[in-house]
């Protein structure tokens, strides 16, 4: 047996990573932009080494030919995009008022709003350590059945909420039925106020309604975001935080999936503890806001080490 052979059997395999949920273009007055926060997670994390599966859907128009190209491009696997034949590309629409304040129009009755998930899928070796999802793609009842049928088949894989509050999309509903089966949620501290039924939080109220919310569903794993502030993790019990560095921002779009995309990386792919994973995880975030677009090119060894 040759030493090569003998390294590749022995190596560690990739953990899978699944991300379940949107796929769409962002019709922006600058141009298109293909984005959805699963897309975007789909890519940070397998930039960090892990295999990863987005589990979506697009329609048979050149929008969605599009998509399909720039994931596989990024060397992401795209058996699981599915190609519905029966509705369009999502899309979101951006019209700026008299302020220049955004308003975002999301299409519904989208490829992404009936995701399948066939026998293939639910097959799936080795099966995923983590499922990746959010609360939008759960506005109609076909994709809440089609994620509990991933959950069913998946039962060992680690169940993360990245939550995102898209009005009028975000139902109390929804909301509960995420928080109870999540595992590992994700939000910014605007959203972690609202649960908490508080206008605002300052940074030294954010580890007790953290604590709070955790209390309230059963959680034990809670990333929080604060922007420019830093960022937060109850994890078992234990507080971790993570102050931000400055950087020159360019472009926010992203940075949070970016920062998911790093504290997954960083727990699954790097087996770090989670005070560490929490500082990788803030410097990707930091890095993404100082590039163009959701999706940069770079290589994470040299982010973490200051010299991307």
């Amino acid at each position: 047996m040759t030493k090569g052979v003998a390294n590749s059997r022995s190596a560690k395999p990739k953990p899978v990573v699944a991300c379940f949920g949107e796929v769409l273009w962002d019709c922006l007055p600058r141009g298109l932009f293909l984005g959805g926060a699963p897309i975007n997670a789909a890519y940070h994390l397998a930039r960090q080494g892990l295999r990863v599966v987005p589990v979506t859907a697009v329609g048979p128009d050149f929008l969605g030919e599009e998509a399909l190209r720039r994931v596989a491009n990024w060397g992401v696997d795209t058996r699981f995009i599915a190609r519905l034949q029966d509705r369009p590309t999502g899309t979101v629409r951006a019209a700026l008022d008299d302020a220049g304040v955004a308003r975002y129009e999301i299409a519904r009755r989208v490829a992404w709003d009936r995701i399948p998930v066939t026998p293939r899928l639910r097959r799936l070796s080795p099966a995923p350590a983590a499922i990746v999802h959010g609360t939008l793609a759960l506005r109609e009842p076909a994709n809440r059945a089609a994620l509990d049928a991933l959950f069913a088949a998946w039962p060992g894989a680690l169940r993360v909420v990245d939550l995102n509050f898209r009005p009028p999309f975000d139902t109390p509903a929804v909301t509960n039925r995420v928080l109870r089966s999540a595992q590992l949620l994700k939000l910014n501290d605007e959203e972690l106020a609202r649960l908490a039924q508080r206008p605002r939080l300052r940074p030294a109220e954010l580890a007790r309604a953290a604590r709070e919310i955790g209390e309230r569903y059963g959680l034990a794993r809670i990333c929080v975001t604060a922007g420019a502030r830093g960022a937060g993790l109850l994890w078992d019990g234990a507080w971790f935080w993570e102050k931000a560095r400055p950087v020159e921002v360019r472009d926010t779009v992203g940075a949070g999936d970016a920062f998911l995309g790093g504290l997954l990386g960083a727990l699954l792919a790097r087996e770090a503890a989670p005070a560490i994973a929490l500082r990788q995880a803030c410097r990707l975030g930091e890095f993404v806001a100082s590039q163009d677009g959701a999706t940069p090119d770079y290589d994470i060894s040299k982010v973490l080490a200051g010299t991307a």
